[in-house]
């Protein structure tokens, strides 16, 4: 039952999520902050999402793993929200395999009502890879479950490989460009038009971009410039433990 799903394993965490600030271009602030799992393993130590997420993803434990997950980055939202950090959402990854599960909804909401957080507190963090689903069922949950006030972001958008037209088919709140497409920025005109064409292309399926990899205020300026409205990268903050976000005196 998804109520009784536990984040503990042994005595210790089986994933730890750590967070990183995504800031609006224009004044600095942050809007949301985007998590990254740690995965501890008994043998292995602490594993880095390139080393686990492939996989488990050919399996089913990335739906165990994303339901520990999900939990953990609930617990962490309403933990913000005591400590009257200002954050829009907080993101957490998911799986494809998950939006193919029938108890996806069900189980999202029974966290939420336990745990006594508002689903427009969530983003759902989506790989590339969901654009590759055909048979539309990743799409109709997704529908159904932004309908139930969950946002979504997906990831690596603009990357090697990435087919960029089935976006279409994905009705998500925000896109996050990969940092490869942000490093085009500066270093020709050609590369500047085409990262204000994708983000054209971004605006006009209603979804609102974020720029990863953003390490200058050049890169800052023309994303704003552009229409890109939040940043992330190493300009905007590092990936820290839940316990070091507080709100500043100064907010």
């Amino acid at each position: 039952m998804a109520g009784e799903v536990q984040t503990l394993v042994g005595g210790l965490r089986a994933v730890e999520l750590y967070y990183r600030p995504i800031r609006e271009s224009q004044s600095g602030n942050t809007a949301f902050y985007q998590s990254q799992t740690r995965l501890n393993t008994p043998g292995l130590g602490t594993l880095m999402p390139e080393n686990f997420r492939e996989v488990a993803e050919v399996t089913n434990q990335c739906v165990n793993l994303f339901e520990l997950e999900v939990v953990q980055a609930m617990e962490a939202a309403k933990k913000f929200v005591e400590r009257d950090v200002i954050f829009e959402w907080l993101s957490v990854y998911m799986p494809a395999e998950y939006l193919r599960d029938i108890r996806a909804e069900r189980n999202l909401m029974q966290f939420c009502e336990r745990l006594e957080v508002h689903t427009n507190k969530i983003c759902f963090n989506l790989s590339p890879k969901i654009l590759e689903e055909q048979d539309g069922s990743a799409s109709s949950v997704l529908k159904n479950l932004r309908n139930r006030g969950f946002h979504f972001m997906l990831g690596g958008f603009g990357a090697n490989n990435c087919p960029m037209m089935r976006l279409s088919d994905f009705n998500v709140d925000y896109v996050m460009l990969s940092p490869e497409v942000t490093n085009f920025l500066g270093k020709s005109e050609r590369g500047d038009n085409a990262v204000n064409s994708i983000l054209d292309f971004i605006s006009g399926l209603d979804a609102q971009p974020i720029a990863d990899g953003v390490s200058s205020s050049m890169q800052v300026e023309k994303l704003f410039e552009y229409g890109c409205g939040y940043c992330a990268g190493p300009l905007t903050g590092k990936y820290v433990a839940e316990r070091f976000i507080r709100r500043k005196k100064d907010e």
